[in-house]
């Protein structure tokens, strides 16, 4: 039997989208909460940012109210209109990946790196973090017919696509070389809930969080081992420089 097809002990179809509904929210709030921290600590005056950097806000923030809307829908036994909004999913986790490589440039252009983190790390977690994200769009796409598993990459996908928000709530300036790590951590709690939840209502844990915790760790490990690597430093300080 392949992992795909692997099942587990039926449940109430309720306590799954319950819970995948009740993350949509927490994700969510973990979006406007860290920003929200971040602007209220540095008192940022939104009207200074290119235009650019205002269109990657909007259109990140697109899939977070569209992963909110598509939870509601299926919580609501609306899965015909779930599907028919997954197309404008699709389509918007491709742009989401383009535009985010374009915007992790433009920030190494104009010199917007977080001083917590040395620009090749930065290059990295970004640039690494949307094609490990649009890779785990894709794979959840592929095994839509496997809700158990589509709804799992789903959500592990958007915990990664937000780990921004973890880095603007916690104090990353104080973490010096763990900050990235620190951002893991919360990235694997998350994960963890779920695990949490199949043990409550299926005593053992669906594969597909393994699948999430292993990408996750080979990312962080791979940032990591080629951040300062003499081609990774070399395409750096040509972006920097261009």
């Amino acid at each position: 039997m392949s992992s795909a097809s692997i099942t587990l002990p039926k449940v109430p179809a309720s306590n799954d989208r319950r819970f995948f509904l009740g993350m949509a929210v927490l994700l969510a709030l973990t979006v406007f909460i860290g920003f929200g921290l971040n602007a209220a600590r540095y008192n940022f005056n939104t009207s200074i940012f290119p235009a650019h950097v205002h269109l990657h806000a909007a259109i990140f923030v697109s899939w977070i109210v569209l992963y909110l809307l598509q939870n509601a829908l299926v919580a609501a036994d609306k899965v015909p209109l779930h599907r028919k909004l997954g197309v404008i999913g699709a389509g918007l986790a491709v742009l989401m990946t383009g535009y985010g490589i374009f915007t992790t440039i433009a920030c190494l252009q104009r010199g917007a790196v977080p001083p917590f983190f040395p620009p090749s790390v930065f290059l990295l977690i970004d640039g690494l973090g949307v094609l490990v994200f649009l890779g785990l769009v894709t794979a959840a796409i592929l095994l839509r017919s496997s809700p158990d598993w589509h709804k799992r990459l789903m959500l592990g996908a958007t915990i990664l696509v937000i780990s921004p928000a973890f880095g603007r709530a916690l104090p990353m300036p104080l973490l010096g070389p763990l900050a990235s790590w620190a951002v893991f951590g919360c990235m694997v709690l998350y994960v963890a809930f779920g695990m949490i939840h199949d043990i409550q209502q299926r005593r053992r844990v669906h594969p597909a969080y393994l699948v999430l915790i292993l990408v996750f760790t080979a990312l962080q490990l791979a940032i990591g081992l080629l951040a300062f690597s003499p081609p990774v430093l070399e395409v750096t300080q040509s972006l920097m420089a261009a």
